[in-house]
Formats: structure tokens, C-alpha cells, sequence
């Protein structure tokens, strides 16, 4: 069985696609019937070529029928780069529109993925890469929650289009823009509201280098309302630099907020405040007097200049130091707004670790060597999702100073849930002893300590039996357990999903200060490798990173002198 569908895109008007038109150029609309299943055969050779033809155009606009099987797209296969598109006509770029549209819905449909924000800058992608001369323009994506993943339409069109079922798998395309994949990347991005402050820093370096290339910074309405954006807008105003920007807003979204009645439609109202904004005498009149203003300011003007000078010669590659305390600015908002003040605000971290096919632009890394150095957090990470449930708990009990806890991407094991799934608050600061052994301990942290009982379940059957300790807690640390763990085995190795300076940096900061490996006692931690881990399967990057229950067995077996048996395992 083969599931099909027919939309009919019709032009709202016979401007070109690649003037300055307010509105969409097009609108899709269902046609009679709509949605169906039909039986087919991907050996089907009963109907004809024109019946096969997936995009086609009819009396009354554009008829996309959408298979399981790859669509025809004659037009798509002779471009292959954006310097394919400059000779079309006005009407070709329209049947190249809809054959990207169903390139994408095709692709989509094998990988997975959010469609809707690729589907609604397919027009948008073809005019830019018509008009603009890219890698030597560049065009910066956005991305957020209303614009997340979509440079499909763009990867497509920058020789990518025969990779494009790798996408967000190992060793495949990236799911955003990726510096490293492509010279039609200006820029990478994973998260929202970046492309009008990494547009304006290209911007100022063009203009210092004397060049004219063009820069655009393409955003969608729901990145649009990141306070980052309108900074970059201030600081772009201010400059005069040559910079596009191209707002997107459609009134679409590629993830509806939920609520009890179902997902929320889209409201539009940026779109229709800015409409009245710019609609506005007042405010026209309004501007050009800021401009004429900011014409006759005196020094305090040049003075600013040369702060925005020194900005742009570390844009330009000159080095200058950067004083700590600017650092700590960017990152007040823990500090100073929650932390120093005790209040008991409640972090819930999605995301924690490795991230799958979300790759770098989403790895929770980092989360846990933040949040345990600020003096008055509690840090906490389950291994499960029965053990979330009680975190959740204990959160929501501490009243008395800030908390967070990490959760990672995907599937629970399948635990068994608390009576009512509801948690219960947790002992703060105290872990768990799950499995008995002698000589050897390992003390996981977070969703890892799966790992570890795989690692200790296989060395059992070489004969070693494992000590497996799940800590819960690295701020305030089990201390009582550390200490019992040290003193009861001749080697601890603490394993977490995270960088340098997490929970292994604090166990063993503890055992240092309170005198436990001044003997003959071995301590090892595995982290997170110092390096960002490329997009792909869960199991593959914890073979990457080292930090698989083989990875784990390994480590025990060479600590213990069996040197050749840890190689085999490698």
C-alpha cells in the first residue's frame, strides 16, 4: 500500500516570485478528493508517463501528488549547484519550486524530521539562490521554533541534493547549516536568533576589507523574538552597515504550542504589528530625525565608533583579550539573578549528554561543570525515567535554594514507574548501591549508569564481580558513599555523559582534599572526549566517545592488569 495525497498550489498573482511582493506567492489548497490510500507496486508500470509525473502543471495551478516511491523531477536533476538557476525563466523557477517541495517531502518522509519550516521557505530558497551569488554572497539561516531545519530546501540546491537520506544519521548531512559540510554555509546554527548578529559581524568585515559581496540574514517570526535578534537590529541601525534582512514570518509553525484543546494556531501578530509599524507616519517621521540626530553627535559618537572599531578587529582575526568579568556577564542570569539569591527557581535540563541525530548544536555537555561550581545549586541527574520522576519530585520539594536536573534524549528502559507516576522527593545528596562486588567500583552519574550495569553484567561472566553505584546527586555529593566505595575497593572509576569538570572533577577533588588516594588506590574518570560529537546513532557516539559498557568493561580489565582481554574488547 502506498499512501498518497493531492495538493493544488496556485499563484496569487502573475508577479514574479522574486520581486517585492508583501504576500506568499502561493497558497496550497486540497483538492477533491482529499487524503486516500491507493494500492501500488513500486514495479507498477500500468500507468503512463504523464501519470507518474508527480509535480505537473494543470489549468488551475500546480497538482503535486505525493508518493512513497521518489518523485520525477526533470527540471531538479539538471541543477545541481545554485549557478544552475540563473538562466531559468520566471515559469521554470515556479516548476522548480514544486519539484524542491516535493524533493523535500520525499526526503523527509524516509528520514523524519519537521517538515512544515522546510515547505515554507522552498519559493524563498529558489529566489535568493537566483538573485544571489553564493558562496561569494552569504546567506545565514536562522533557525527556531518556527524555522527549525529549514535549509533542506537550501542543501538541496548546493550539490547535496544525492546525500540527503543521510541526513541527520552517522556520518551523513548535518541537520543545520554546517560550515565544515559546504562553502553555501556561511554560518552554522542549532539555535535561534543568531543570524542578524553573525550577518552584521560578515557585514562590517566585507565593508573593512573593501569588498561588495552581499550579506543576508534570512529569520522567521518565532526567532525574530529572541532578544538577540533586536540587539543586532540596534547594533545593524547604529552601523548603516550594507546588511538584508529578510523577515519570514508566514503565521506558520513547525511545532504548535500545546495546550489541553490541542495545538495552538498560530496567532501572527509580529507580522501585524510590524505592518502597522512601518505603516506608520509617525514613526517614519520619527526615523529620519533619529537620523539626523545621530548626524550632528559630537565625540561621545566618535567614541563609540572606536569601541565598535575594537569589536570589529577581533571580527577581523586580531587578538585581544576578553576580561573575565564580561564572561560573567553573559552567564548573570544563573548567577546573580537565581543562584546568589537562593531563590528556589527549578532548572529541568532536556537533552542532557549525547543527543543522537541532534548532534553538537543540541549535546548537553557542559551543563553539569556550570551548574556544580555555583555555590548554592543542586545538581542532580536520573538514570532512568522512574528515577526522573522522583527528581522531579525532590525539585519541586526544595524550597530553600536552586535545583536543576538533566534528562537525556529519546526512549526510557523501561523501569517501573512510581504508583500514579507520581515521584517521590529524594534524600538530597545521597545515591544508591545497585549491584555488589569486591575489588572494583564504578559510580555512574545520570543515564550512563546503564552502561555501567551492561559493563558490570559482562565482567561478571569473566569472573570479576563489580561494585555499580548510581551517585544521583554531584552537588551536594554522596560523601558517606564515596568514601565506603574507596575504602571497601582497590579501584573506583566514575563514568558521565559530560565534559571535563563535572562529576568525576568533584568525586575526585573530594578524595583528594580528604586524603583516600594517597595510597595505593587507583581512580579513574571517563568523560566526554574534548571534542564536539558529530550527529548519528546513540550507539555510535558512545563508541565514539568512548564511554559504551565495552569501553567501561575495558577500562576495568586493564586496571586489573588484563591488558590483552581490554584490547580484544576494542
Amino acid at each position: 500500500m502506498a499512501l498518497s495525497g493531492s495538493f493544488l498550489i496556485r499563484p496569487n498573482t502573475h508577479l514574479s516570485p522574486f520581486l517585492n511582493a508583501p504576500k506568499q506567492n502561493f497558497v496550497i489548497s486540497r483538492k477533491q478528493p482529499q487524503f486516500g490510500w491507493r494500492a501500488s507496486s513500486s514495479t507498477d508500470n500500468s500507468c503512463n508517463e504523464e501519470d507518474k509525473m508527480v509535480v505537473r502543471r494543470e489549468k488551475d495551478g500546480w497538482k503535486i501528488e505525493f508518493l512513497r516511491k521518489k518523485p520525477i523531477t526533470p527540471l531538479l536533476d539538471t541543477v545541481n549547484y545554485p549557478i544552475h538557476l540563473k538562466n531559468l525563466s520566471t515559469q521554470e523557477l515556479e516548476q522548480l519550486s514544486n519539484e524542491l517541495r516535493a524533493e523535500v517531502i520525499h526526503t523527509v518522509s524516509r528520514t523524519g524530521g519537521h517538515l512544515s519550516s522546510s515547505l515554507g521557505v522552498v519559493e524563498l530558497t529558489v529566489a535568493l539562490h537566483h538573485v544571489f551569488d553564493t558562496p561569494n554572497d552569504k546567506i545565514i539561516w536562522d533557525v527556531g521554533h518556527q524555522r527549525i531545519l529549514q535549509a533542506y530546501p537550501h542543501k538541496i540546491l548546493t550539490g547535496r541534493r544525492s546525500k540527503m537520506h543521510t541526513i541527520r544519521k552517522t556520518a551523513g548531512l548535518a541537520g543545520f547549516p554546517k560550515r565544515e559540510e559546504s562553502v553555501h554555509d556561511a554560518f552554522g546554527t542549532g539555535h535561534s536568533s543568531t543570524s542578524i548578529s553573525a550577518g552584521l559581524g560578515m557585514a562590517v568585515a566585507t565593508a573593512l576589507k573593501g569588498k561588495k559581496n552581499n550579506v543576508i540574514s534570512v529569520i522567521g517570526d518565532g526567532a525574530m523574538t529572541g532578544g538577540q535578534a533586536y540587539e543586532a537590529l540596534n547594533n545593524a541601525g547604529f552601523l548603516d552597515t550594507n546588511l538584508i534582512v529578510i523577515l519570514n514570518d508566514n503565521k506558520q509553525v513547525s511545532l504548535p504550542t500545546a495546550t489541553l484543546d490541542g495545538p495552538a494556531t498560530p496567532v501572527g501578530a509580529l507580522s501585524s504589528a510590524l505592518s502597522k509599524l512601518q505603516a506608520s507616519k509617525k514613526f517614519r517621521n520619527f526615523r529620519e530625525a533619529a537620523k539626523n540626530v545621530t548626524k550632528k553627535m559630537g565625540g561621545q559618537a566618535h567614541q563609540v565608533a572606536a569601541k565598535v572599531d575594537e569589536c570589529c578587529k577581533i571580527q577581523s582575526g586580531d587578538r585581544q583579550a576578553i576580561q573575565d568579568n564580561i564572561f560573567d556577564t553573559l552567564i548573570h542570569t544563573v548567577v546573580h539573578d537565581v543562584d546568589l539569591q537562593k531563590l528556589p527557581v527549578r532548572f529541568a535540563m532536556d537533552r542532557a549528554g549525547l543527543v543522537g541525530a541532534d548532534g553538537p548544536t543540541h549535546c548537553g555537555a557542559f551543563d553539569v561543570t556550570y551548574m556544580a561550581c555555583l555555590p548554592n545549586m543542586v545538581v542532580m541527574a536520573p538514570s532512568d525515567e522512574a528515577e526522573l520522576m522522583h527528581m522531579v519530585a525532590t525539585a519541586a520539594a526544595i524550597d530553600d535554594r536552586p535545583s536543576c536536573f538533566r534528562f537525556p534524549r529519546g526512549n526510557g528502559i523501561g523501569a517501573i514507574l512510581p504508583l500514579n507516576n507520581k515521584g517521590k522527593p529524594l534524600e538530597v545528596g545521597k545515591g544508591r548501591v545497585l549491584m555488589g562486588g569486591d575489588k572494583v567500583a564504578i559510580l555512574g552519574y545520570g543515564s550512563i549508569v546503564q552502561q555501567c550495569v551492561k559493563a558490570a553484567n559482562f565482567l561478571r561472566t569473566r569472573g570479576i564481580l563489580v561494585t555499580v553505584a548510581d551517585a544521583r546527586f554531584c552537588k551536594p555529593l554522596d560523601t558517606d558513599l564515596i568514601k565506603k566505595l574507596a575504602r571497601e575497593h582497590e579501584i573506583l572509576i566514575t563514568v558521565e555523559e559530560g565534559a571535563i569538570g563535572g562529576f568525576g572533577s568533584h568525586v575526585s577533588h573530594y578524595l583528594c582534599l580528604s586524603g583516600l588516594i594517597d595510597g595505593p588506590f587507583k581512580l579513574r574518570s571517563m568523560v566526554l572526549p574534548d571534542k564536539y560529537i558529530d550527529h548519528g546513532a546513540p550507539e555510535d557516539q558512545l563508541e565514539e566517545s568512548g564511554l559504551s559498557s565495552k569501553h567501561i568493561s575495558a577500562t576495568v580489565l586493564r586496571l586489573l592488569g588484563r591488558a590483552n582481554e581490554a584490547i580484544q574488547l576494542n
